[in-house]
């Protein structure tokens, strides 16, 4: 996360104070201002067009308070309120705002500011991201009965399937178990990106096939014939 970026923006009705802040986030590597205004409702307008990590936005302004704009985002980013008046910290923090500066600002004291920030946002995305790599992960075996037993079988340890009259034979590359499952059935559970329908009779693991011709497909010893009504889409899954 070292490289993370926090796009942010600043609200403020002086522009010495804009000045005051941008040159503190300049020196902030991780910082990327985005925009700066003493007028709070084209920082709204920004923030519906595009929306930023950070907000510095201050409290005291004329037409409408920091605080007040921040209510009135419907998705608000993560907010630092900037003021002269100590007074208003707590109406602040109810706003769950991740820190509140009181002027005039010390890069110390907004250093500390910001690196809250980011310990926050890079705590939430690498969650967010954990979240997601959990939904997208998939199992890399499948039980079938076989014997009266549940069976394991790793889809790398699998040649190819074998369809017979009413059940299927699972060509493995240690072991062959035979389950009460329809090919369809078994398709199913397999992971598409590796395995390959051939024949009504045969499905393969892609990354097991050795040679192809025109109709037929050779894994190790076995020569397994392609359908005339498979091969087209065969030809396309190993080819392109």
């Amino acid at each position: 996360m070292d490289s993370m970026k926090i796009a942010c923006i600043i609200v403020d009705d002086e522009p010495l104070a804009l000045d005051v802040l941008s040159s503190l986030i300049a020196r902030v590597p991780y910082l990327v201002l985005e925009g700066q205004y003493t007028d709070p409702f084209l920082a709204m307008e920004h923030l519906r067009k595009h929306p930023v990590d950070l907000l510095f936005v201050d409290i005291q302004m004329p037409d409408i308070t920091g605080i007040e704009l921040v209510r009135t985002l419907t998705n608000p980013p993560k907010v630092v309120f900037t003021t002269a008046y100590s007074s208003y910290a707590v109406e602040g923090f109810n706003l769950n705002a991740m820190d509140y500066l009181l002027k005039p600002i010390s890069f110390d004291r907004f250093l500390t500011a910001v690196n809250r920030v980011r310990d926050y946002l890079e705590l939430s995305r690498a969650a967010q991201e954990g979240i997601q790599t959990e939904e997208k992960k998939v199992p890399d075996y499948m039980f079938v009965k076989s014997n009266y037993k549940d069976v394991k079988i790793n889809f790398s340890d699998i040649l190819y399937i074998e369809g017979c009259e009413d059940y299927i034979r699972i060509h493995t590359t240690t072991k062959k178990v035979m389950t009460l499952l329809s090919m369809k059935n078994v398709m199913e559970k397999l992971p598409e990106q590796q395995f390959i329908r051939i024949h009504r009779s045969f499905i393969v693991a892609i990354d097991k096939i050795e040679s192809k011709s025109n109709e037929r497909i050779t894994i190790g010893k076995e020569s397994l014939p392609i359908g005339s009504s498979y091969l087209n889409e065969v030809t396309k899954r190993l080819y392109r």
